[in-house]
């Protein structure tokens, strides 16, 4: 098996769990802030969604990448399409929500969901730019 070709998962794991324990560290440092306590997923929760998604959207693309690399853009385009879809529907219950901190909530995940979605594409640049 070719690990070469799979250092963008490895390289998109490392990176969430820094961000991860980022974030982590700026809630236990907010802990006190009821604003910032009994959200409805727990940060664990939330990351670990968003790294599944990333993981399985970066497989699909590599697999993409060997059978033909013309193609890589348009599936990236249709996964994370269908990741917006499904992460909505992760999301529809905290809209319902009638918490005090939704707002703060809402951020939370859009941060989350913004952070995943920028390495998905960045790693993705990386793959078209690699034509080899």
């Amino acid at each position: 098996m070719d690990l070469k070709k799979y250092r963008p998962v490895f390289e998109i794991t490392a990176i969430s769990i820094v961000a991860y324990v980022l974030h982590k560290l700026i809630f236990y440092v907010l802990r006190d802030n009821p604003k910032y306590n009994n959200f409805h997923y727990a940060l664990e929760t939330e990351y670990g969604f968003f790294l599944l998604c990333s993981i399985i959207i970066l497989l699909i693309l590599i697999q993409v990448k060997a059978r033909n690399i013309d193609n890589v853009g348009y599936t990236f385009l249709l996964v994370t399409s269908i990741k917006m879809v499904v992460s909505y529907f992760f999301l529809k219950p905290i809209l319902n929500a009638a918490t005090n901190n939704l707002a703060i909530e809402k951020i939370n995940f859009f941060i989350i969901f913004s952070l995943f979605l920028a390495i998905e594409t960045i790693v993705t640049i990386r793959i078209l730019n690699n034509k080899q």
